[in-house]
């Protein structure tokens, strides 16, 4: 089964939720204007009781049968007003005497009217008068046989001079329950009616709103899926809401990384075939010229010795390429110890100096003579003062000079390796750093494999510590930081390391 999309979630939930409020706030308002209704109505027939009563009080005390003569214009207006209630209330009026005896003030035309109710029974009006008796007002709904009813009871008498009361009788105004129900069946369309419209314009809202939340996620998961298939030029659109638009940054800065990063595979695959080819070729081709004769015996011991030398340098591009690899999936842990930078920085010096030698180099120790205790991984911090000082050794001309000097910065300490070579220039400054990379783009051979400051970096980089090309002009210097030791803050594996924008530079230098 095909699984509901995002946009249809949110408008499924959004809708149901509006539904349910508008059933609950038009059920509600319904109730109330029911009660409303219900509540002016009673009230306005409790008024109309009310002007009865007064009228009826005015009349002079009797028996109404004995009295109705010298009542007449009193009796005419309240056969009127009763009228008048009839039409608009659909409700007659009965006059009832302390003795029981009742007056209808209906014409035919009410009493055939079966709408507006039965007349009570003598029972009813027995208790009806009790209750008027007492001084009461009475408004309650009531069950007879042809319906519910709805009754008012409003008793009438003679008021004395203290403002009391004496009860002669009650005006009673009864009307069928359906007459004040339709009242406010009416209401029950326009709010259904509204509470529709609400409805649809709150859901045209919802969509348009949800369709510009998903929008971006859409376009983004289309970007995703371009972005699988190996297209990573793929791009999310940077809008919507704050949070939308974050992650669409964060998805194209990602995208962006992944280009560079399968860029820089890609050239890595290159790079490693390019310098896995270059010593083989001349093995395999070395080794083919001697079996079939092409090289003469007596040359063999020459072209052997090439081989050999090729044979060490594809073994220590694998050995390189195996650290690296090593390193950047954090497979060798550091094992920290607190050394003198300056006695390792000397005993590597000791073990080039044959190299140095060789070309006739000076150089120069600026190594204070107390200590300098750093905590790191010895072994891993020597093989990064061995790789700046072959670089510097190899990329000096003969007599040219090779510099070391340490120094106590307070929090760190710095070490810097300076060589009089052709130093690096302003092309080549920023990628020094990058695996592979080598100013001398045809990849002489001898001239190194461009790891060695790969390495060097990975080395800092998981002491939490800095390595970077200081300058560049007559030369270059690298510079390294490493944590004092004793100091409280430690360094931990896996923190980036960090190198600073070169000098501006005026020669090249090769990457060893």
């Amino acid at each position: 089964m095909r699984r509901l999309s995002l946009f249809s979630r949110l408008l499924i939930v959004f809708l149901g939720v509006i539904l349910i409020c508008v059933i609950v706030v038009s059920v509600i308002s319904f109730v109330n204007l029911r009660n409303n209704t219900i509540e002016n109505r009673m009230d306005a027939l409790k008024t109309q009781a009310r002007e009865m009563a007064y009228l009826a009080s005015r009349r002079e005390y009797g028996p109404i049968v004995q009295t109705l003569e010298r009542n007449t214009v009193t009796e005419s207006y309240m056969r009127w007003k009763s009228q008048k209630i009839y039409e608009e209330y659909n409700a007659y009026i009965m006059l009832v005497d302390r003795y029981g005896k009742t007056y209808l003030y209906y014409s035919e035309t009410t009493l055939n009217d079966k709408s507006i109710g039965s007349v009570p029974s003598k029972e009813e009006i027995s208790v009806y008068m009790d209750q008027a008796l007492r001084g009461e007002e009475v408004v309650k709904q009531r069950v007879s046989a042809s319906g519910p009813l709805f009754t008012v009871l409003v008793p009438w008498g003679d008021t004395n001079a203290a403002g009391q009361m004496t009860v002669r009788g009650f005006v009673l105004i009864q009307t069928a329950a359906q007459t004040v129900h339709a009242a406010y069946q009416g209401l029950l369309w326009q709010i259904v009616l509204a509470a529709l419209v609400i409805f649809l314009l709150a859901a045209a809202i919802v969509f348009v709103t949800a369709r510009q939340m998903t929008r971006p996620l859409t376009a983004m998961a289309q970007a995703a899926g371009r972005m699988a298939r190996g297209d990573f030029s793929a791009q999310a659109p940077e809008g919507g809401s704050r949070e939308i638009r974050d992650l669409s940054l964060s998805f194209n800065r990602m995208g962006k990384q992944l280009s560079t990063l399968e860029q820089s595979r890609r050239d890595f695959v290159a790079n490693v075939s390019h310098e896995l080819r270059s010593p083989i070729t001349s093995i395999q081709g070395f080794a083919q010229g001697m079996l079939d004769g092409t090289i003469p015996p007596e040359e063999h011991e020459t072209y052997l010795r090439v081989v050999s030398e090729e044979t060490h340098r594809l073994a220590k591009l694998i050995n390189s390429l195996l650290n690296l690899s090593r390193m950047e999936n954090e497979e060798i842990s550091l094992a920290y110890t607190d050394f003198d930078i300056c006695e390792l920085a000397r005993r590597v010096l000791i073990s080039r100096m044959a190299q140095i030698d060789e070309k006739q180099l000076q150089i120069e120790a600026k190594l204070p003579e107390e200590p300098l205790t750093v905590r790191a991984d010895a072994d891993q911090i020597q093989q990064v003062l061995i790789n700046l000082l072959d670089n510097a050794v190899k990329f000096t001309p003969e007599g040219g000079t090779v510099t070391l000097s340490a120094e106590d910065r307070g929090g760190c300490v710095a070490f810097r390796v300076k060589d009089t070579g052709i130093g690096i220039s302003d092309e080549d400054a920023p990628h020094i750093f990058d695996r592979f990379y080598k100013a001398d783009k045809a990849h002489t051979v001898g001239n190194g494999t461009g790891l060695g400051l790969a390495i060097c970096y990975r080395i800092m980089e998981r002491h939490g510590q800095s390595i970077r090309l200081v300058g560049s002009k007559g030369g270059a210097e690298f510079e390294i930081t490493l944590e004092k030791a004793g100091e409280e803050k430690r360094a931990g594996d896996g923190r980036r390391a960090r190198h600073a924008g070169p000098e501006p530079a005026d020669g090249g230098k090769a990457n060893g």
